[in-house]
């Protein structure tokens, strides 16, 4: 039987900590995706959609001093009309582990298209966002973002 000293580890203690680290030291790290990896990704979202600059506005910071949960936002000049309108915004990143970041879907009645959130960040990488509009074009905005720390 193993005692418990006031202050100090027992060895069962000892045995469970060396063990974590041990796991946690053998444990893969996860590969960057390459800018091939995004384009294959956005081509299978957008349907093989030729994505013009404009329209899009993607605001992020410059730097990030931790890439843990990094804030976001994409606006698109858009009227949402019935006959005008954003249906879905796709953001991608070229340097984490899996290149989507995530998808919003949008009608008419959605009022402005317009999200905010916040991502991590594996490495220094460059960030697109794509509208994809009610007539089928396909607008986008990408932006590089250099990371101190990575956050994935």
């Amino acid at each position: 039987m193993v005692s418990q000293h006031k202050g100090g580890w027992s060895r069962r203690r000892v045995l469970a900590a060396t063990g974590a680290g041990a796991a946690a030291a053998a444990m893969p790290r996860l590969a960057a995706a390459t800018p091939q990896e995004a384009d294959d990704m956005v081509k299978k979202l957008l349907g093989g959609a030729a994505a013009k600059e404009g329209k899009v506005q993607l605001r992020l910071k410059d730097i990030a001093e931790s890439g843990a949960a990094e804030p976001v936002s994409v606006a698109v000049d858009s009227p949402m009309t019935a006959a005008d309108h954003v249906k879905a915004i796709h953001v991608v990143a070229e340097g984490n582990p899996a290149p989507g970041v995530s998808s919003w879907f949008f009608t008419p009645r959605s009022g402005k298209a317009e999200i905010a959130f916040r991502m991590r960040l594996g490495k220094t990488q460059t960030v697109r966002a794509y509208a994809v509009m009610s007539d089928g074009s396909v607008w986008m905005a990408k932006q590089e973002i250099k990371v101190t720390i990575g956050g994935c």
